[in-house]
């Protein structure tokens, strides 16, 4: 084939040419004298991304994995008690990561499909009279089951019940795609990646720290080098790096925020509402579920789509993925061959979204799931035509 593939997966999501060409150049000196004119205000106004004023940003050569480590390691100790919720592969992972730090687990395991159980948690946290829980964990967007969480929801749990724990959240697949509002939220660490709603390729952990966490770095008793928020702040307030950064990316960096600036971030979240809608709608005319079960839990980022009983998404995927270009997301875990996932985050418009449904369309009826021909497309379709934005509105271009 050689006609670029469709690609629809949660993550990595596709590069815009802005983005790519601000990537493709030549080395530079990281340390030069005026590297500092680009990094101090690319950290400004990655800031606005999260919605911080008073926070700091730290940008290291990693993946979100790494950010959910550097959060951990820089503001706890080894035997610290942690809160947090279970409803999906990455919530999952993240558990598994504190876990093996040494940290104290309490794990509210919630049925795949839903998300945080605010009221779990506000009843774990009123118990903790003598507030051994040190932070509490929020995956904002569990990319496993297309679920999202309230975050609002577990600061006002915190709040409601006095308890002074660090409020962490997985943004890895939510920041830059979907409303995120740390200050305003109380969140203490807030972790994202590259390669979802920032547009680009893997590579960098995009971490957002409260001041609040930055103070609990004196107490914090895990090793940490790679990811030591000290030695970062006393190396970036000047804009310069503790150890070599991947340049390159910075640059597409500083291109990504641009795009989203200009696009304005309101825009941002309401296209990403307005595209997953059109999915859901698809979805629905085909006849199928999704793994997140009501409404409240709908991510703007994901949909995981069952299966009919009795059928195998992995067949869905492969015949999609061999026969026409299209790569869709796998069920992972528990949900393992039961779904198949339908990333629409990053830069995407309507037609492309619509290719992707038809793509699906052909894979399952190619396997001998029964749906309607174009039932998806037509329904995705109508809401697209509804809602349809008027660019001359913008331009003033006459009809």
């Amino acid at each position: 084939m050689t006609a670029q593939r469709a690609l629809f997966i949660p993550g990595p999501t596709n590069v815009p040419e802005k983005i790519r060409q601000a990537i493709n150049i030549p080395m530079e000196d990281m340390r030069a004298p005026d590297f500092a004119d680009f990094t101090l205000p690319l950290f400004a106004d990655v800031k606005k991304v999260f919605k911080t004023k008073t926070g700091q940003v730290f940008i290291f050569p990693s993946s979100g994995t790494g950010g959910w480590e550097a959060s951990i390691t820089n503001t706890l100790s080894p035997g610290d008690k942690v809160l947090t919720s279970r409803f999906g592969q990455f919530s999952h992972l993240w558990v598994d990561l504190c876990q093996r730090h040494g940290l104290d687990v309490e794990v509210i395991d919630v049925e795949w499909g839903e998300g945080v159980p605010l009221e779990l948690y506000h009843e774990a946290l009123a118990r903790d009279k003598d507030h051994k829980i040190k932070a509490v964990l929020a995956c904002h967007n569990e990319t496993a089951t297309g679920v999202a969480s309230d975050i609002a929801g577990v600061r006002k749990a915190l709040d409601n019940t006095g308890h002074p724990a660090l409020l962490f959240v997985d943004g890895v697949s939510s920041i830059a795609s979907v409303d995120f509002r740390m200050d305003e939220w109380g969140v203490d660490c807030a972790v994202s990646g590259s390669q979802k709603g920032f547009m680009m390729p893997t590579g960098l952990a995009i971490v957002a720290v409260s001041q609040k966490a930055l103070a609990a770095q004196a107490s914090a008793k895990f090793p940490r080098t790679f990811f030591d928020f000290a030695d970062m702040s006393k190396m970036n307030k000047d804009g310069y790096f503790p150890y070599t950064p991947p340049t390159t990316l910075l640059r597409g960096l500083r291109a990504s925020i641009d795009l989203l600036l200009e696009e304005g971030l309101e825009n941002v979240f309401a296209r990403h509402y307005r595209l997953a809608e059109g999915v859901r709608r698809g979805i629905k005319a085909w006849g199928l579920d999704l793994c997140a079960k009501e409404p409240k839990w709908y991510s703007d980022t994901v949909s995981a789509i069952y299966v009919p009983e009795g059928k195998n998404a992995v067949e869905v995927i492969e015949r999609a993925y061999f026969t026409y270009g299209l790569s869709l997301g796998t069920g992972l875990s528990k949900v393992a061959g039961r779904v198949f996932r339908i990333g629409h985050l990053g830069a995407l418009n309507e037609l492309m979204i619509m290719s992707a449904l038809a793509g699906c369309e052909m894979a399952m009826r190619d396997v001998n799931i029964d749906i309607k021909p174009g039932s998806g497309v037509a329904a995705a379709e109508e809401y697209y035509r509804s809602t349809a934005f008027d660019q001359r509105e913008k331009t003033g271009i006459a009809a």
